[in-house]
């Protein structure tokens, strides 16, 4: 089984032992993405340069982890979806425009 997979099963067993999908709405799992992500770039707050890899490790897990959570309680395949919205934004940022440039799809 791959990876994923497995990490899939694990975090649905942590819940479900918890019984806490009853507070899993996708409203909530937005929410709780947004708070963890706002968690996230606290630990750059002050200085971007130096900063706490581990704050930073768990803080982004925390996001994937509600992300994940998400992907389950929606029904949709993680792979699926990060592929298709590649797709998309390969089409609004083709190379040739967007090669070492930050600006916005809309005015390249």
């Amino acid at each position: 089984m791959e990876r994923l997979e497995l990490l899939k099963q694990r975090i649905q067993k942590f819940v479900d032992d918890r019984d806490w999908n009853q507070f899993h709405s996708p409203e909530n799992l937005a929410k709780s993405i947004a708070i963890e992500a706002c968690e996230l770039l606290e630990c750059f707050q002050w200085n971007g340069k130096e900063y706490n890899i581990d704050d930073v490790k768990d803080e982004l897990a925390d996001v994937m982890n509600y992300c994940i959570q998400m992907s389950q309680v929606l029904d949709v395949d993680l792979i699926d979806i990060i592929n298709n919205k590649l797709d998309k934004t390969e089409k609004k940022y083709p190379v040739e425009k967007a090669k070492g440039v930050s600006t916005k799809y809309n005015k390249l």
